[in-house]
């Protein structure tokens, strides 16, 4: 087929160094980069205004420095700013009128003299209305989200085990001592740290033989059994444009290290997750809610992390990894907040799903304030039992952000195509239904054998050819 750009009917017309195919293609690239280089966020500001102890609380509770009465009073002087403006446009304008008909040159001379000292005035007045609303605007950046009134308030600690799936397996129950995945990686050759390392640095490494199948299998799964449940499949790009970055509400609290790679020379990013790349789809657009929502996805990308400041024995083997496979679900829906509990829950339901299904030990925690991200409005984790490691670990997570990253993202709903005005920010949702790295090892922890084999999940089976059980290599 020959190279082209497609019609509005899609038909292909030919574009072989054809010098008005590309200037149509950078044409209709143009809108789209500069929506995301022009985003500006429409903070709730008068929410804030009548709330402010709330919302300060809120943002105590969750570990987040800011000063809401500062950015209140700030906005209070804005809009009293911006008002002062539109009268003195007003008087501009009243001048103006006078300007027309006949006058002595003395009195015209005066009106323009007038008329300067307006303009002058006028400009002065817009730049510290400008400067007004960069400053608060700033200021507000820091303001997380607002929190789900049963969200448990404080540390890690405090979250509520909402229920438990399945009964930790030990070397006790199961008759034998148990090997953690670094150990059955070894017996079965799934993981090549050396050559991860050598090519990419630490905390890289080559997945292969039956680790390799592995994630292409869970990959599919996983992609399957959303798409059963009604969620359109995608992959996204895995460089994704600052601005986007920002939008979805991807800031560290304050003394905390960045998790996002940056490419040089550049205002691209390394996508932490595929959440941004899919938030960043609906940048700038006014979705048709009653033909448009819900907006349910899954997408399967590279997530990248720089991992910094991470320690303990969570470094060890391919729990933290800078780079890995995931699958993850995302969704849209109106600004109703039962509308998006109700997808909350069903991304949940997905989730344990398809934890179930593997046979895997799980519990689901519902996360205090200090873990939630500046997006979430609310947070369940899902942890493994892992027993070679012996304790729980994070395999996923699914979170509500309401508006919070709709109103960064200019993402925004209306009910029929003919309504004027009183657009809506939409609410966004998402999900983790597939880690890779953790899923393996969960699988090979929970379903390993005496031999040093692992009996593959069922489910898994029609995507790893058939293979039952993955064998320790002869030496």
């Amino acid at each position: 087929a020959r190279r082209g750009v497609a019609s509005r009917k899609g038909r292909i017309h030919g574009a072989r160094g054809s010098r008005a195919s590309k200037m149509m293609v950078a044409a209709a690239k143009a809108p789209q980069e500069d929506a995301a280089a022009a985003l500006r966020p429409t903070f709730d500001f008068a929410y804030w205004a009548e709330h402010v102890e709330e919302v300060q609380r809120n943002a105590d509770n969750r570990k987040f420095k800011c000063d809401v009465a500062e950015i209140v009073r700030i906005y209070e002087e804005h809009r009293k700013a911006a008002f002062e403006v539109q009268q003195m446009a007003k008087k501009r304008n009243e001048h103006s009128s006078k300007m027309k008909g006949k006058m002595e040159p003395e009195e015209r001379q005066a009106l323009i003299e007038e008329g300067k000292r307006i303009k002058e005035e006028i400009t002065s007045m817009e730049a510290n209305v400008t400067a007004l609303s960069e400053k608060m605007n700033a200021l507000a950046l820091a303001v997380p989200n607002l929190t789900h009134p049963d969200t448990p308030i404080g540390e890690e600690e405090n979250a509520t085990v909402v229920k438990i799936n399945g009964e930790p397996r030990t070397s006790d129950n199961a008759g034998f001592k148990l090997r953690d995945h670094l150990e059955i990686g070894e017996l079965l050759d799934l993981f090549d740290f050396e050559s991860g390392g050598k090519v990419s640095g630490q905390k890289f490494l080559y997945f292969k033989n039956g680790a390799a199948l592995l994630e292409l299998a869970l990959v599919q799964w996983a992609t399957h059994e959303a798409v059963k449940r009604g969620f359109k499949p995608h992959i996204p790009p895995d460089l994704v444009r600052a601005p986007v970055v920002a939008g979805c509400g991807f800031m560290p609290r304050d003394g905390e290290a960045t998790q996002i790679y940056e490419v040089s020379d550049s205002d691209l990013c390394l996508a932490g997750t595929a959440e941004i790349p899919m938030a960043g789809m609906f940048l700038g657009e006014t979705l048709i809610a009653s033909k448009e929502l819900p907006q349910k996805l899954v997408a399967f990308g590279h997530a990248f992390r720089t991992e910094a400041g991470s320690s303990g024995s969570e470094n060890r083997g391919i729990y933290r990894l800078h780079q890995f496979s995931k699958v993850e679900l995302f969704a849209l829906t109106r600004a109703d907040t039962e509308e998006s509990n109700a997808m909350l829950e069903e991304i949940r339901a997905l989730e344990e799903h398809l934890f179930s299904s593997l046979g895997l030990c799980y519990r689901v925690l519902d996360m205090p304030t200090e873990e939630l991200g500046a997006p979430a409005y609310r947070k369940f984790d899902m942890e493994a039992w892992m027993p070679g490691m012996e304790k729980w670990g994070e395999i996923s997570s699914c979170s509500s952000c309401t508006d919070y990253q709709a109103r960064r993202l200019n993402i925004r709903h209306k009910e029929e195509y003919s309504q004027k005005g009183n657009l809506d920010f939409a609410h966004t949702l998402n999900g983790t239904a597939c880690a890779v790295p953790r899923m393996i090892i969960s699988i090979l922890e929970t379903f390993q054998n005496e031999d040093g084999s692992v009996t593959i999940p069922e489910v898994l089976r029609p995507y790893m050819m058939g293979m039952e059980v993955l064998e320790p290599v002869k030496k």
